[in-house]
């Protein structure tokens, strides 16, 4: 049982007066067609019991809020009563109760059960490629570590030693530096830019391992660096017509790479270097060089949500410069 929201007429009497007004918040209500996102959350709080529960697709639009703001869940209860911009945008009027940091922390948790998380993203793909906007020429491989939420257990020295209160995040060792936490793979729409494919992981998963993962099958090509070179995975593309762009690496039956395959490297490694500012982008303006949450699950739930957004927020840009 849902709650009776009330239409936003009084607040789009004040929004048309050019008060609290967000044109991108506005586009990005026009570009969506949110009830078939909504219809993927049909299921959720079916107890005709209790207190009403709020609408799932405004839960949701809370939660794509929360990334594109960095807010936290009290941050984000205490936005939504200020700003006329963030309730005209989830469907709150004037007079509607505004869902409470708990409640919104009950939703992700809800949406995690039911693992609806990449489904969401799926739905938000498959319309912007209904838009035209996924060229498809290319999908760029790569991952990026990110930090636990936890603190480091007290010796670097052996990745056998867990976190009591994150057992799932893990040790890696990059040149001169030990990192504890995750590792988020990432599949991006050469052109486009978009998230395609996405994957969390403990951060000791080594990045070929999830390679396969990230291709959409579609694509024209597949860019990677040399943590991607498989003698396998370059035939398995080969026979589906997929063009392997995957930097070549020296080997002990190839311990030295010839010019023009070196040539070739330096090639690859322009045309992927995109990904490296999506992951930027994550990192700098959606708070992504630590996870919020303990544990694998609940953190790989914040993952869809950053995708989502960092898509949404990447596809206005991309409708603005075309128009």
């Amino acid at each position: 049982m849902h709650r009776k929201m009330g239409q936003p007429s009084v607040i789009n009497s004040f929004l048309q007066g050019g008060l609290g007004k967000n044109k991108t918040l506005e586009r990005l209500n026009r570009e969506l067609d949110w009830d078939r996102l909504g219809s993927l959350m049909d299921g959720m709080y079916p107890s005709p019991k209790g207190r009403p529960a709020y609408p799932p697709l405004m839960m949701f639009k809370v939660s794509i809020l929360q990334q594109w703001y960095g807010a936290s869940d009290p941050e984000i209860e205490a936005a939504l009563l200020e700003r006329l911009s963030f309730r005209s945008f989830v469907g709150l009027e004037l007079h509607d109760q505004t869902p409470d940091h708990s409640t919104i922390s009950r939703f992700r948790k809800q949406l995690r059960k039911r693992g609806l998380g990449k489904k969401l993203f799926e739905e938000v793909n498959r319309q912007l490629d209904g838009k035209g906007l996924m060229v498809k020429k290319g999908t760029l491989v790569d991952a990026t570590l990110v930090e636990s939420q936890a603190r480091r257990p007290s010796s670097p020295k052996g990745s056998a030693e867990k976190s009591d209160t994150d057992p799932d995040a893990d040790w890696t060792k990059r040149p001169g530096r030990y990192h504890f936490g995750y590792k988020v793979h990432l599949g991006v729409d050469q052109g486009s830019r978009l998230i395609r494919k996405a994957a969390l992981t403990p951060a000791n998963v080594n990045d070929t391992k999830m390679a396969d993962d990230l291709i959409s099958g579609d694509e024209e090509a597949v860019y990677g660096d040399r943590a991607y070179s498989s003698k396998d995975r370059r035939e398995r593309l080969e026979a589906v017509g997929i063009k392997d762009r995957t930097m070549q690496r020296a080997n002990k039956h190839h311990p030295i790479l010839s010019c023009l395959e070196q040539k070739r490297n330096r090639l690859i490694s322009r045309v992927r270097m995109p990904v490296e500012g999506v992951f930027g982008t994550l990192k700098r303006t959606y708070g992504y060089a630590r996870v919020r949450y303990m544990g694998l699950g609940r953190n790989e739930t914040e993952m869809w949500f950053k995708c989502i957004a960092y898509n949404l927020r990447r596809a206005d840009k991309l409708i603005l410069s075309a128009a």
